[in-house]
């Protein structure tokens, strides 16, 4: 009888084990399910690195195509690469999950299973289709290894390619930091890659005309890169009053004329209905002919008849040449060797290189800004405008008043940073705000009062980029061949400065792209070891980590051993 009552209590036993085993494989079913059809992730990092921009969701909620990507950033790479790979995929990983798997890619080791000559092909392709290298130097057993590698992707939708750097490069910046600021812009980076393949209706950028300002030749690369964002177009004013109406955004482009008053009051017209302008100018004219056939050149005031104008908005451009230590170089010739002469570089102080240091999006992360004979720019009160300044030389600068005389027989002689005691002069400035009309007070009455005379003194909320420089803007051409080079690209020291991220960046946030923006501000703190603590604290922390274990197990067997000792002495 008892032995019946305790198999019947086993069978119930046995029935409840399997019950509650299947109850809980449907639970986790359910969940399952449940899980692959809500989508949900919890960020406990303190600056939010792995939650996606409210923009970004917005942006891949709307794809109503596959976007595809090929990412070359795959291998065995240092640390430092090994990261921003693993930050590129979860970030793919996060796109796909929102935009609902229209997103898909694929990592790609270039030239893998590819013979030399079909490996130097693939190569060259992804040069051309805008992919850039990157020389990967590594010390491992005392020998140096070198490899190229391309930290980029080719994203394609609707039949459309455009490309996504993945890694930039800072000259002067830290590896670890380039590394860091990279992992910041994945999100931006990739976003505005695939906006650009979104765009159907475009905006219209209008460069200006009429007043020397730079040729079609001169500033190509700029427009170009606008093209792939907006409608790009030239036109000159003369005098038409609704020859800006079409535009969303004028550039004024390092014009070398002075302007009518016909023409400024059309300028004038189009900011108080709410346009946007790009000023590019050059407050000093500095013959560069003269300057390398003679070797010296006198820097003169331009006559623009525009500080008026820029006054009255809350600028005022000085007449004076920047001179700073922080500089780029010039080819000059020392003489002769071989019956050919020979060039060599020098630091040339008209020539700063600006190192953007402000968080503002428009030039947060960018790399060095090359100005050729800029001037600086002082903030005027004005009503209800705000001004942020988004560019200034270094530390160790000095300003030359005009005229001012330029002699390349100058870079014989070290500077004396002592002199240059001027710092942190500003060179570009954003406003914002609801301008006043130049004009303001000055029509005469009859034209006031006049119906068809549509006037208005007081504009619309606008925004506007002053930069007291033009050459920013200005691409080498090559007098022989005709052959045209990047903007900001050096072809002495081959070196490729943020000019162009610079002004793209400033159309964008003049049309009011903010979305894409406000996405560089994200901050990714960099939270590296303290390389002098590292070296100081190597023996005690190399003791700590191999005695404090063992101390550790030695304590628990100890007490483990005493407890039983009691318990069985009992």
């Amino acid at each position: 009888m008892v032995k019946a009552k305790q198999q019947l209590n086993q069978s119930s036993s046995k029935r409840r084990n399997i019950l509650v085993l299947i109850v809980l494989l449907v639970i986790v079913i359910v969940f399952n399910y449940v899980s692959s059809l809500l989508f949900k992730r919890f960020d406990l990092t303190t600056e939010k690195r792995y939650t996606l921009a409210s923009t970004t969701k917005d942006l891949l909620k709307n794809i109503n195509d596959e976007v595809y990507l090929k990412v070359y950033l795959q291998g065995n790479f240092n640390p430092s690469f090994t990261r921003l790979r693993n930050e590129a995929k979860e970030l793919l990983d996060e796109f796909r999950a929102y935009s609902n798997n229209q997103l898909q890619y694929e990592f790609i080791v270039p030239g893998e299973g590819l013979n030399e000559t079909e490996k130097a092909n693939l190569e060259k392709q992804l040069y051309e289709k805008g992919l850039t290298p990157e020389q990967v130097v590594e010390n491992k057993q005392e020998k140096k290894l070198e490899t190229l590698i391309w930290p980029g992707a080719i994203v394609t939708y609707k039949g459309k390619e455009t490309v996504w750097q993945i890694f930039k490069r800072q000259v002067g910046i830290p590896p670890e930091e380039c590394i860091n600021n990279s992992v910041q812009e994945l999100e931006y980076s990739l976003s505005n890659a695939i906006r650009k393949l979104q765009r159907t209706k475009e905006k219209e950028v209008t460069f200006i005309e009429g007043h020397g300002e730079l040729d079609t030749l001169q500033n190509y690369d700029f427009a170009r890169a606008l093209s792939e964002y907006y409608e790009v177009n030239r036109t000159p004013i003369m005098g038409k009053l609704g020859t800006l109406k079409e535009s969303d955004c004028i550039i004024i482009a390092q014009p070398d004329s002075a302007f009518t008053d016909k023409d400024k009051f059309i300028i004038d017209q189009y900011i108080m209905n709410g346009g946007k302008v790009l000023w590019l100018i050059d407050p000093v004219d500095v013959n560069r002919d003269t300057l390398y056939l003679k070797g010296y050149s006198i820097g003169l005031p331009k006559n623009l008849r525009l500080e008026d104008m820029l006054f009255k908005y809350g600028v005022r451009l000085n007449n004076v040449l920047v001179q700073d230590l922080q500089c780029a170089t010039v080819p000059i010739n020392v003489g002769f060797k071989n019956g050919q002469p020979n060039f060599k570089q020098f630091p040339w102080v008209y020539n700063p290189l600006i190192l953007p240091e402000v968080a503002h999006p428009i030039v947060k992360n960018l790399d060095l800004i090359r100005m050729d004979y800029s001037s600086t720019i002082d903030t005027i009160r004005a009503k209800d405008i705000k001004k942020t300044i988004l560019l200034k030389t270094s530390r160790y600068t000095k300003t030359q008043p005009t005229p001012a005389r330029l002699s390349l027989a100058s870079v014989q002689y070290k500077p004396k940073p002592k002199l240059f005691n001027n710092p942190y002069q500003p060179v570009a400035v954003l406003l914002e705000g609801s301008f006043n009309s130049f004009v303001e007070y000055r029509l005469p009455s009859a034209l006031l009062t006049d119906s068809t005379f549509k006037y208005i003194d007081k504009g619309k909320v606008t925004k506007q980029i002053v930069v007291a420089n033009g050459d920013i803007a200005r691409n080498d051409v090559s007098r022989s061949t005709g052959q045209l080079f990047p903007l900001g690209y050096d072809k002495y020291s081959r070196q490729t400065f943020a000019n162009k991220t610079f002004l793209v960046n400033c159309v964008n946030y003049l049309l009011d792209d903010d979305g894409m923006l406000q996405l560089r501000t994200r901050e990714v703190k960099l939270r590296l070891l303290d390389k002098k603590k590292i070296d100081e604290q190597r023996s005690y922390w190399q003791r700590l980590n191999v005695l404090a274990p063992l101390i550790l197990i030695a304590l628990a067997a100890f007490i483990q051993f005493y407890w039983r000792k009691r318990k069985f002495a009992r």
